[in-house]
This record gives C-alpha cells, sequence and structure tokens, in this order.
C-alpha cells in the first residue's frame, strides 16, 4: 500500500482497470510469500533479499525510462530505508505462519491505522467511531480462539504494517514517488544482505522460491507500486482510501482458491468490523480535508 500522493486528475476506464490491476499485485504480493513458505524450501532473509533486489532493479528501470531518462536521485532517507526494509522482512517471517488473508488484514489494518494515529497525533480530527470499530474489530480478529491466527506470526505482520504505515508518511510528500521509492528499495538492499548473512536458521532456497521472491519484489511490489502511483493521481482520496479495502479480501479469495485457505466466520465478522471502521475514518478525514478552510 504505497503513500498516496497528488491531486486527482479525473477518472476513466483505462484509470479503473489499471486501479484493479494494482489492487490484484499487491494481493498478489500476499499470496506470492504464503506460496514461497508453504510449497518451497526458502528461508525469510533469502526471499527477503531477492524480494528487494528485483524490486529496486525494475524500478530503477522505470526510472530511467521514464519522461526525464535520469537515475534516481539517492536522495530517499535512511530512515524510509529502514522502515522499508523492516516491513519486508517482518512481512517475510510473519507469513511462515500465518494464512494469506490473515496476514493481509493484519498488515492493512496496522499501516491504516499507524497513518490514523499519526494525524491525531497532529491534531487532525477524524471519526472517533471509525477509529474504535477499526481497533476493536482488530482485537477481536486476533484475540485467542480456535480461529486466531498465531500470536508471534500476527504480532510480526502488525511490526509490518507499522513500519510500512511510517515509511508511507515519510513519502506523502514526494514530487518523484517512483524515483523515492526506487531510492528507498535501493538502500534497503544492503540491510537485506546483513541479515541474509546473519540468518540464525541458515539460508535456504529452491528455483521454485527464488521464482516467486523475484515474482514478489519485480512485478506485485515495483510494477504494483508504479501503476498505483499513476492511477493514485486519477482518483479522488476517498475512492482510492475505499479501493484499498478490496486487498485484504482480494488475497483471502486467492489464498482460498489457490492453497486451499479458509477463515473462520467469526475472521470473517471481526475482519469485516475492521474495514468498515477504516472506510469511515479515511472517508471522514478526506471530507474534511476537502472542505475549503474558512
Amino acid at each position: 500500500m504505497p503513500q498516496e500522493t497528488g491531486q486527482p486528475a479525473g477518472q476513466g476506464p483505462l484509470a479503473v482497470a489499471l486501479a484493479v490491476c494494482a489492487m490484484l499485485a499487491f494481493a498478489a504480493n500476499s499470496l506470492l510469500a504464503r506460496l514461497a513458505f508453504q510449497t518451497t524450501i526458502i528461508d525469510p532473509a533469502t526471499f527477503t533479499f531477492v524480494r528487494l533486489a528485483c524490486g529496486a532493479g525494475v524500478l530503477w528501470l522505470l526510472v530511467l525510462a521514464g519522461p526525464h531518462g535520469r537515475r534516481p536521485g539517492f536522495k530517499a532517507s535512511w530512515a524510509s530505508a529502514v522502515l522499508l526494509f523492516v516491513y519486508a522482512a517482518a512481512f517475510s517471517f510473519a507469513y511462515r505462519g500465518i494464512d494469506t488473508g490473515a496476514g493481509a488484514l493484519v498488515l492493512f489494518a496496522c499501516a491504516q491505522l499507524t497513518m490514523i494515529l499519526y494525524g491525531v497525533a497532529r491534531g487532525e480530527r477524524t471519526n472517533v467511531l471509525g477509529l474504535l470499530l477499526a481497533t476493536g474489530g482488530l482485537i477481536a480478529f486476533l484475540a485467542p480462539g480456535a480461529s486466531a491466527p498465531p500470536l508471534l506470526p500476527a504480532l510480526l505482520m502488525a511490526l509490518a504494517g507499522i513500519a510500512w504505515g511510517g515509511f508511507s508518511l515519510l513519502g506523502r510528500g514526494s514530487n518523484a514517488p517512483v524515483g523515492s521509492t526506487a531510492s528507498s528499495f535501493i538502500w534497503a538492499v544492503p540491510l537485506a544482505g546483513v541479515l541474509l548473512f546473519a540468518s540464525p536458521g541458515g539460508l535456504r532456497a529452491d528455483g521454485a522460491g527464488l521464482g516467486y521472491a523475484a515474482l514478489s519484489g519485480a512485478l506485485a511490489s515495483a510494477l504494483g507500486y508504479a501503476i498505483w502511483y499513476w492511477v493514485r493521481v486519477r482518483m479522488t482520496a476517498i475512492a482510492a482510501g475505499s479501493l484499498q479495502l478490496s486487498v485484504p479480501v482480494l488475497s483471502a479469495l486467492l489464498g482460498m482458491l489457490v492453497l486451499g485457505e479458509h477463515l473462520a466466520l467469526r475472521s470473517w465478522l471481526a475482519g469485516a468490523v475492521v474495514l468498515l471502521g477504516v472506510v469511515i475514518t479515511t472517508r471522514s478525514s478526506s471530507l474534511r480535508q476537502a472542505q475549503p478552510q474558512r
């Protein structure tokens, strides 16, 4: 879920079609990680390194192929790179033990709540009911029970969501989102290399696992983000925020279709409450921002 930039410039069939492609790419990220750790021998550190390296390479090429043909300016702060690395590493380690849809919901909810709470801390007004619904639904989703996801993977995914929310906040005002994201990926690769050589469980990989990691970085991450940045400036903030609510649902459906995963009724209900709370909060915030200042 990349940071939001720009102003809406009108919507059309192409923007809608590409928006759907971007959401499918984000959902595919979760599916590819879960596929890798369920069906191959690749370890999380190797998956993280390959994903970030391939994402950095494709984003670099996209910047070079852009209208200005310039290299990424390497202006991304180390804070952005560290947050991106924490997100990618925690994401990988979490998906060893959490289902596709459950992981996507925890990731999405924690990222959105991080950005919402940051706005509240800065004095922005928000919808209290929406915030309570989102937080309460997430607590209910994670509460101990037969249908709850394992605690450690869920906590790791929450950390990934918080890191992604922080990364998105740092990049919100960028005038060149693809270039700044490319720089963040490039600076995050050495951090992933350190994790690679410090991995306590040893390194393992096979062709399928490396392929899933490469697809996650090159297509689901790099191209998915680039498409979303193009679409985002052609949509209203409310439409963009609402559209991203489809990602956890798409992830759950892909997990069911491809891996035979299932979410219990309690999890579906709690997840629906989370998404409802987020959409109420983001819609309320977007409407307030759209109102003229007096």
